[in-house]
């Protein structure tokens, strides 16, 4: 038993997020319940590539063992045990710093649009701190992604799908974008590929070694920016494998095909992830493996295959490939024909650490979707893993399930 303690959703943008100098100090404040066993820290930090200067950190007043770097080019999680006499009941203070004079050592996690945040930033080595103005470029209102897991206590039961709601008229506007051979085929496995081909020839694969503009998690945004290679501020958008999973279940929701992202990778920090899509079909009582960035799925003895089968199988992957038109698309581009081949597609290394995001409306509700996942490592609490993963380095989150929760027919088919 344990519980997460923490404050943000780990929304982050990485280019607004904080520099720490010896002047620049960040400040997160938890409250936390009484305890006497050993806690771990958990923060979403970046350190500047070669820098000599260690991070800093106090807890209570108490400075405790400095982290090092760690080569890295986005935000990855850091882990630090905490002595149960460190932390007290009620308000637990945590500081940051490094002993660079420069923006040029480590960067904090910052997740912006809270207006009554619990952490501080100061310029004159502690000596005053504010909860505004923050991040490097001083303009952010925000909490630092910061989070404390403590030996008592327990995490909440994961939530319940939210579906997109069937009556929007977001939804009736993207069914008008929709290939009019999905809309009226009564197969719905032939509705999928229809779909997943269609998607996958829309745009091109454009990851954040490209660019910094992230495209929303708004279906008709995601066609017009990717296929004209345009958005916001007349720069190129990242769109990426998340962007073809999410235009594909909501492109799903608006023809009422119950369907949800699912998101895989092999290490909390690692970048051998991807994002994909899960269908139910009610024929086969499960829920199928989608791809709609590759126009793929799974197939064993002609039947389709679930995430769960997928790994079980014992099989490369590629030998259970069903590949659709739109990957000869796709490996056009020398950086997806790599992806294909390489270990991450036929040993299935992405899944080895599964998790499902518990909404699809996107369409409705885009304030509650993230603004930049993929560009940093996994931080967003909305994230479901399975219960195997908490005690394998994922323990900065707070939902877990087991397999019946994942493997579950959808209350999408009961409301």
């Amino acid at each position: 038993m344990s519980k997460l303690y923490f404050s943000e959703q780990g929304y982050i943008i990485s280019t607004l997020c904080e520099e720490l100098t010896t002047f620049r100090r960040a400040r997160k404040v938890l409250n936390l319940p009484a305890t006497n066993q050993n806690a771990r820290l958990f923060l979403l930090a970046r350190p500047y590539p070669g820098t000599e200067y260690p991070l800093r950190i106090s807890v209570n007043q108490v400075e405790i063992q400095p982290l090092l770097s760690k080569h890295t080019k986005s935000y990855i999680w850091f882990e630090v045990p905490l002595a149960s006499n460190l932390l007290k009941q009620g308000e637990n203070i945590f500081e940051f710093w490094t002993d660079s004079t420069a923006m040029n050592a480590w960067s904090l996690g910052l997740e912006s649009g809270h207006a009554h945040p619990n952490s501080f930033i100061s310029d004159d080595c502690g000596q005053n701190w504010r909860a505004e103005k923050m991040g490097f470029q001083n303009v952010v209102l925000g909490e630092y992604v910061v989070r404390v897991r403590l030996e008592e206590g327990k995490d909440p039961d994961p939530p319940r799908m939210i579906w997109e709601d069937q009556a929007s008229p977001r939804l009736l506007s993207l069914r008008k974008q929709l290939p009019e051979q999905a809309i009226h085929e009564p197969n719905l496995m032939k509705q999928v590929r229809i779909l997943t081909a269609w998607l996958s020839t829309s745009w091109p694969h454009v990851d954040t070694y490209v660019s910094s503009l992230y495209t929303p998690w708004d279906a008709e945004t995601i066609l017009a920016w990717g296929k004209y290679r345009l958005g916001h501020d007349q720069r190129i958008p990242v769109t990426m494998c998340v962007h073809y999973a999410v235009a594909f279940v909501s492109s799903c929701m608006a023809l009422q095909i119950p369907a949800r992202c699912v998101i895989g990778t092999d290490s909390i920090n690692g970048f051998g992830g991807h994002f994909l899509a899960e269908v139910w079909f009610e024929d086969f009582n499960k829920w199928v493996l989608v791809d709609p960035n590759l126009d793929l799925i799974f197939e064993k003895y002609g039947v389709p295959l679930s995430l769960d089968e997928l790994r079980a199988s014992g099989d490369s992957a590629l030998n259970l490939a069903v590949w659709g038109p739109g990957t000869r698309y796709q490996r056009r581009f020398p950086h997806i024909e790599a992806f294909i081949n390489s270990s991450q597609i036929q040993n299935t290394q992405w899944a080895v650490h599964r998790s499902i995001w518990p909404r699809t409306d996107f369409l409705t509700h885009p304030e509650l979707s993230p603004p930049a996942h993929g560009s940093t490592a996994y931080s967003e609490i909305n994230l479901i893993w399975e219960t195997k993963d908490l005690h394998k380095g994922l323990g900065m989150f707070p939902y877990f399930a087991d397999k019946d929760y994942f493997n579950n027919r959808p209350n999408y088919l009961t409301v």
